[in-house]
């Protein structure tokens, strides 16, 4: 099997699989998906995921067309780096390898120009025209014409809540502190028609490319607030170079006043899909960005 014909015949991929006719190493796939290097007979590579045995549960019915279309999307824009899919199957992805280098400041550079024209690329409306995930959590897409804070606060902060009290991961004060959150969502300003977003763009998800660019994998893309991927940028250690990446996407297409203040607001939505999917390891974190989100809001009513 060589890329050609696995791009006119895509279906015959498992069965490749399964009678071992393709070279298959595992590499790291994240905390969701089983993932493996594909070398074809022409020596080309791909990238799979499948879902793992070990999940205990089939694959989420419409889990990685979610993904493809996210990612055909982003593609589209033309702007930052996104893979192709290959393959796209009920239960196995499969994009163009990426072969990795370092995270090189001109590459963080040319990275914080591109993301800002992929977000420039725009949306029709918040949410999306296909069913979301986030992790293997369903993400609500459907599509709405905002205003974003309130969108935020119905689609992207409140059912993540919910589900994380009723994991335990959560106590009642702590949900308390997020719905004042959710009830002052609008007052935090930066309200902006739709862009187009990764959705998931935490540093895991940035490649960095032997060819001196970041590639970015496994969206939950939609039409959101540009300020929420980059908010996400700088999470659990941040990416590389991020002061670069800001600096750059600043000079391309500045953001609005009042940014940095929100950037706890944007963060808590994916904080909230971890203590939801991942459990109370993540509780102390989205009580830090609620209550700094607060508190970065009480301080710009003021300033106004």
């Amino acid at each position: 099997m060589d890329l050609a014909y696995l791009r006119a015949h895509p279906e015959h991929l498992p069965t490749f699989l399964t009678h071992q006719r393709i070279r298959e190493t595992p590499v790291a796939g994240g905390n969701i998906c089983a993932a493996a290097r594909l070398t074809l007979d022409d020596g080309h590579s791909v990238f799979a995921k499948s879902w793992p045995e070990r999940a205990g549960r089939p694959v989420p019915a419409g889990f990685f067309a979610a993904e493809a279309a996210g990612l055909r999307w982003l593609r589209e824009a033309g702007a930052v780096a996104v893979p192709e899919v290959i393959v796209a199957l009920p239960d196995l992805l499969a994009l163009d390898w990426v072969e990795p280098g370092e995270p090189t400041p001109e590459a963080a550079e040319r990275f914080g120009r591109e993301l800002a024209g992929l977000h420039r690329a725009g949306a029709p409306t918040f949410g999306s025209s296909w069913p979301g995930f986030i992790g293997a959590l369903e993400q609500d897409n459907t599509p709405d014409d905002g205003p974003w804070s309130t969108w935020f606060a119905e689609r992207r902060l409140a059912p993540y809540l919910r589900r994380s009290v009723d994991g335990g991961a959560l106590t009642g004060a702590d949900a308390a502190l997020v719905e004042q959150v959710i009830d002052q969502v609008g007052e935090f300003g930066g309200d902006e028609p739709p862009a187009r977003v990764h959705g998931d763009l935490w540093p895991g998800n940035v490649l960095w490319g032997a060819d001196d660019r970041a590639w970015v994998v496994d969206p939950a893309a939609h039409g959101g607030h540009r300020e929420t991927d980059l908010a996400q940028l700088a999470l659990f250690g941040g990416v590389p170079h991020l002061d670069r990446v800001l600096a750059t996407y600043q000079e391309t297409w500045p953001l609005h006043d009042g940014w940095r203040d929100r950037v706890p607001l944007h963060q808590l939505h994916l904080l909230l899909v971890h203590t939801a999917l991942f459990g109370g390891g993540y509780r102390a974190a989205v009580v830090q960005s609620a209550r700094a989100a607060l508190a970065r809001a009480e301080r710009a009513t003021v300033d106004r």
